[in-house]
């Protein structure tokens, strides 16, 4: 049975993950995923509030995609409203 009261925030890593002498960096990031996936189905984590943790940690980590990502989307809607002669063009 799985607990969709339980979020992302619930867990805390450490700041520094430990280092595996002659892992590739990408064989690293897979066991640092698998790890929290691991734990979250161990406290019964929803897929859900587990991949929401995940978006929302990479993105706070890149300084300024979050507002690229607000402005991408308000373009997107400013398109849709003009295409549907909602909003007129300059």
């Amino acid at each position: 049975m799985q607990n969709s009261n339980n979020t992302m925030a619930d867990f805390t890593l450490p700041a520094e993950p430990p280092e595996t002498p002659g892992l590739p960096w990408h064989a690293h990031v897979s066991q640092l995923l698998s790890q929290a996936a691991a734990l979250c189905i161990e406290h019964g984590v929803d897929v859900n509030a587990y991949m929401s943790g995940a978006w929302a940690a990479y993105v706070e980590s890149r300084p300024g995609m979050r507002a690229e990502l607000e402005e991408m989307q308000l373009r997107d809607q400013l398109d849709e409203l003009r295409k549907l002669g909602r909003l007129a063009s300059a």
